[in-house]
């Protein structure tokens, strides 16, 4: 277990980084005891969004596939959470069998595009063309849905309005009366998810099934001789990352309980491409914590001014790409990691004697 926690392919491998780790978690856990309500559903809001970050790490920093299709995922999910919570009913944990469902939906979706281009030898920038264009596509539909004949069972797409009046998670609790999966509820459920996915991802990473991953993306032709049928490889690496982006669109509806075609459309398929950029899409601890802190800066500035958010997004991107390939996050980490393993100056003996 430690070995496959303990990986090459992450930024922390020894005992210093997992008490880090422990306090950070402690301190997130005991956070909503000092904090008021909107800021803890705020940084739930904010921590939905990583699991779309560490799933475009797999498939683009691990894999080598550069995705922008990851709110195609969020949106078939979210969207698909919505319906099935409306027409199930959303009680008695039915949310969470929406939520299982609508999971599913976007793995299969996955599967089936990831499986036309990965068996095409569809590679380098059309794969991102292709998943852009499926994006596209998908929030062009979505704004196309605002009549009354758009429609699946009681649940309405409603076009640009956005679908609403979802039910949010949650299960049956004391006295009939359901536990609603909001507000520091939610904050915990969506905690103890990242915890959860995080680790599963480094085990993944660091295990043989990662090793080939990266295999793949170093040298497909050398991985190909060895014996290994990459396109397997990379299908699973594929439905695992949109998947996860899914995870985001369903918690997302829950949160707000609503989803619109503007949280699928380009300005939003361009948004995970900037977190993982900047935050070093090589390492999934990296994008972890770089992605909490760029949405968190991000949202600050929305507050007071969207267009200077935006710009502030393609201004990192331009500095990531001519500045910190790697990575700013990465490259931070390893500019401390140097000046803390830097030995101290030896003195000369005439500074030793005086």
């Amino acid at each position: 277990m430690l070995r496959l926690l303990n990986g090459p392919q992450t930024l922390g491998t020894g005992r210093a980084f997992w008490v880090g780790f422990l306090l950070i978690l402690i301190g997130a856990a005991v956070y909503p005891f000092f904090a008021d309500s909107y800021d803890v559903g705020n940084t739930a809001y904010l921590l939905i969004w990583v699991f779309m970050a560490m799933g475009l790490c797999l498939v683009w920093g691990y894999g080598g596939m550069m995705s922008f299709g990851q709110t195609f995922f969020f949106g078939i999910a979210g969207y698909g959470y919505g319906v099935l919570a409306i027409n199930l009913g959303g009680e008695n944990g039915t949310t969470f069998l929406a939520l299982a469902i609508a999971l599913a939906l976007a793995a299969i979706a996955a599967a089936v595009l990831g499986y036309f281009m990965i068996w095409g030898r569809v590679g380098g920038v059309f794969f991102g063309i292709v998943t852009l264009s499926a994006t596209l596509v998908l929030a062009f539909f979505l704004g196309q849905t605002a009549g009354p004949e758009w429609r699946i069972g009681s649940a309405r797409l409603n076009g640009f309005n956005g679908m609403k009046d979802m039910f949010p998670l949650n299960i049956p609790w004391k006295d009939d009366q359901p536990l609603m999966f909001e507000g520091t509820a939610l904050y915990y459920l969506v905690l103890a998810l990242i915890v959860i996915v995080y680790l599963g991802l480094r085990m993944l990473l660091n295990s043989r099934f990662g090793n080939v991953v990266v295999a793949v993306r170093e040298d497909p032709q050398r991985a190909e001789l060895l014996g290994y049928d990459i396109r397997k490889y990379q299908l699973a690496t594929f439905v695992i990352g949109s998947t996860l982006a899914g995870l985001s669109g369903v918690l997302y509806t829950s949160w707000g309980q609503f989803i619109t075609p503007a949280s699928v459309g380009l300005p939003a398929a361009a948004m995970p491409i900037v977190w993982v950029a900047f935050s070093g899409r090589g390492d999934i601890t990296a994008t972890l914590a770089g992605s909490f802190i760029i949405l968190l800066v991000f949202q600050t500035l929305t507050v007071y001014s969207q267009q200077a958010a935006l710009l502030l997004m393609g201004v990192l991107l331009l500095c990531t790409v001519m500045l910190a390939p790697q990575g700013f996050v990465i490259g931070i980490t390893q500019l401390v990691g140097r000046l803390l393993r830097r030995p101290a100056p030896r003195l000369a003996p005439q500074e030793r004697s005086a």
